[in-house]
């Protein structure tokens, strides 16, 4: 059934095809461990008819040993349908032998390339956007927390990866209070020293400053316990963030996927036109 729904959802709208994927890192990634497609991140593009100019950088998870395409190409839909440019980030993956901080360094050159050809993309430069989902939900917490641990030596970049706001959908947050143990092997490794798992638990890494964030989770949630979103959630507030939490009673892991019915869409819909990213009709 959820099939049928979601294969209606993106028949039934009438956008702009996706547009051919984009090679994040021309010359070889930092650190690559080869040239198969593990070894290349890439970057879609998809663009609505009528686009507002905001855009969203979408990641999604897959516990950071695969990437989830259930929450790439129909959430970027999705978002087309708001009026918001979304790039789909398929990055490199624990499970392809890269840790931490490789995938950042693919969210954080993500942001740049995005926002230094705002003029191409027809978008605006101070409304771009993050949204990911589990392990994608954790990369999105490292870019807004800590996007210096993504930085290259010896670059001197000129544009700021830092996005305008965030939504952490059931996202992985903490690699010490009940983690979740597929993604944070496959993001440090077996034997983490006691400073990287620190540095890798987005709660303790909350600075004033960030920007604002939507967050949502499922108290029935079995794989990723509720906890994380509201470890980060105490954490944004500790600091001052603005910032909204959602906890919906009922679902597991991946409740509310496109095609199904779930009050996180309109109440994410509600923040996005108070942050003035939707227009409100």
């Amino acid at each position: 059934m959820k099939f049928f729904l979601l294969t209606f959802f993106i028949s039934s709208v009438s956008l702009l095809a996706a547009e051919k994927p984009i090679v994040l890192w021309q010359a070889g990634a930092p650190g690559a461990l080869g040239t198969a497609p593990k070894d290349i991140p890439t970057l879609t593009p998809y663009v609505p008819e009528k686009a507002s100019g905001a855009v969203m950088l979408l990641i999604p998870g897959g516990s950071y040993s695969g990437i989830y395409e259930g929450q790439a190409e129909p959430f970027a839909r999705w978002l087309n349908e708001q009026g918001i440019t979304a790039f789909v980030l398929r990055y490199r993956l624990g499970s392809a032998g890269y840790r931490y901080p490789a995938q950042l360094q693919d969210a954080v050159e993500s942001m740049r390339q995005i926002r230094a050809n705002a003029g191409r993309w027809k978008i605006d430069p101070a409304r771009i956007g993050v949204m990911g989902f589990s392990a994608g939900g954790h990369l999105v917490s490292t870019l807004i927390n800590r996007p210096e641990d993504g930085e290259i030596d010896g670059r001197t970049p000129s544009v700021s990866p830092r996005p305008d706001l965030a939504i952490l959908c059931y996202p992985v947050i903490s690699m010490i209070t009940k983690p979740h143990w597929t993604s944070r092997k496959m993001l440090i490794g077996d034997k983490p020293s006691d400073e990287l798992v620190r540095q890798t638990s987005s709660e303790l890494q909350v600075r004033a400053g960030l920007p604002p964030c939507f967050l949502w989770h499922t108290s029935e949630d079995k794989l990723v316990p509720v906890e994380h979103a509201q470890l980060y959630a105490a954490a944004l507030h500790q600091n001052g963030v603005p910032h909204e939490l959602h906890l919906y009673q009922h679902g597991d892991h991946g409740t509310g996927l496109i095609g199904t019915q779930h009050p996180w869409f309109a109440d994410l819909v509600f923040w996005l036109k108070a942050q003035k990213w939707i227009s409100a009709p």
